[in-house]
């Protein structure tokens, strides 16, 4: 398959909370997080989500401050029995995006420093 992204993808432990906007009743999910960019981030899932709709999230990042975004589902794939999601982010501030990028910098760095111990 090939390679589509726009942007490096970094793995991140992590945990966001999702709103759907376009229904009354907000309900919370607790997704996990594979890979994040400055574009988007992939998860995993277990409630079903549908592709085209937008959510509201609350990514907490490696410095534990909160990121508030809103992510458009682009990306569905069943794995094992999960749901891993990919999803691009919608009018995210360059503040927040520049954050992302700082953090994959400073995990390359790292890793070239354990590589030449």
């Amino acid at each position: 398959m090939q390679e589509r992204r726009r942007s490096k993808r970094t793995k991140l432990q992590s945990k966001l909370m999702i709103k759907r906007l376009d229904t009354q009743g907000n309900k919370e999910v607790m997704i996990d997080v594979n890979d994040v960019s400055k574009t988007g981030v992939g998860f995993i899932c277990n409630e079903v989500l549908s592709i085209g709709n937008v959510y509201e999230s609350y990514l907490t990042i490696w410095t534990k401050e909160v990121i508030h975004a809103f992510l458009r589902i682009v990306r569905i794939e069943m794995i094992d029995g999960k749901f891993h999601y990919g999803a691009v982010f919608i009018g995210m501030p360059e503040m927040d995006a520049a954050r992302i990028v700082t953090y994959q910098t400073v995990m390359e760095e790292q890793e070239e420093n354990d590589r030449d111990e």
